[in-house]
């Protein structure tokens, strides 16, 4: 069972696979994520690349998507599932243009996670109003 951290960097490699490559900008994010937000404090970065290859692997085996969310909701805190879903939808904005497999992922990840539609909503429109150019 993967703990909190690795659940959080879990969801974000699922995201950051949909499109089956990794922009710049998402693995920018991803490491500012990662460096910034108070839930990662005690988190040792050296890890990271280990937990990515780790993901990507389970993700690669016969229904892998399917053993990943799972994966993540087992190690996800209810009050920490709606981080991941704001985390993942930072991921998806920072290109600047959702995919519809990027879609796909957030839509997996809302029902898996039981985030409410009015949740998921607001989640979504804060991060277009974070992620919003002129």
């Amino acid at each position: 069972m993967l703990d909190h951290h690795r659940a959080l960097i879990y969801t974000m490699v699922i995201v950051s696979a949909a499109e089956r490559n990794l922009p710049d900008s998402e693995l920018h994010a991803f490491v500012e994520i990662v460096g910034h937000l108070p839930i990662f404090e005690d988190f040792d970065k050296n890890e990271l690349p280990g937990l990515f290859n780790d993901c990507v692997e389970l993700m690669s085996r016969e229904n892998g998507l399917e053993q990943t969310l799972t994966a993540i909701k087992a190690g996800l805190p209810p009050k920490l599932r709606e981080t991941a879903y704001a985390i993942a939808c930072d991921l998806v904005a920072t290109d600047r243009e959702a995919t519809q497999e990027e879609l796909r992922i957030l839509e997996l990840l809302r029902h898996r996670l039981k985030i409410e539609r009015l949740t998921a909503a607001a989640i979504e429109r804060a991060t277009r109003a974070r992620f919003q150019t002129l």
